[in-house]
C-alpha cells in the first residue's frame, strides 16, 4: 500500500528552475514595460493591459506550481479561483466611477 501512494506522488515531477526562469523573464518584461524612457510610446491602456496580463500569468505560475494547485483536486482549484473572480467583479463594478 505504501508503495502505491509513493508512486502517485512521483508522477508529479516539476522543474522548479524552469518556472523560476519564466517568472524572472516576466518580471524583467514588466519592469521594462513600466519604464517610460525605455519603452516605446504606446497608449497607457495598452501598457496597463500588458502589465495586468503579465501579472496574472506570474500569479498563475506561482499558484499552479509552487502552491501545487496543478496536481490537486478540482474543488481546491475552485476555492483558489474564488478570490480572483471576486476581485474582477469588484473592479468591473467600480470602473464606471472613474
Amino acid at each position: 500500500m505504501a508503495s502505491d501512494s509513493h508512486a502517485q506522488h512521483d508522477d508529479h515531477h516539476v522543474n522548479y528552475m524552469a518556472i523560476f526562469w519564466w517568472l524572472l523573464a516576466l518580471t524583467i518584461l514588466e519592469v521594462l514595460a513600466g519604464i517610460p524612457q525605455a519603452s516605446p510610446a504606446y497608449p497607457q491602456l495598452l501598457k496597463g493591459a500588458l502589465l495586468v496580463i503579465m501579472a496574472v500569468a506570474k500569479a498563475a505560475l506561482v499558484g499552479l506550481y509552487f502552491m501545487h494547485l496543478r496536481f490537486e483536486k478540482l474543488t481546491l482549484g475552485f476555492i483558489a479561483m474564488i478570490p480572483l473572480v471576486l476581485c474582477v467583479f469588484v473592479v468591473l463594478m467600480v470602473l464606471p466611477d472613474f
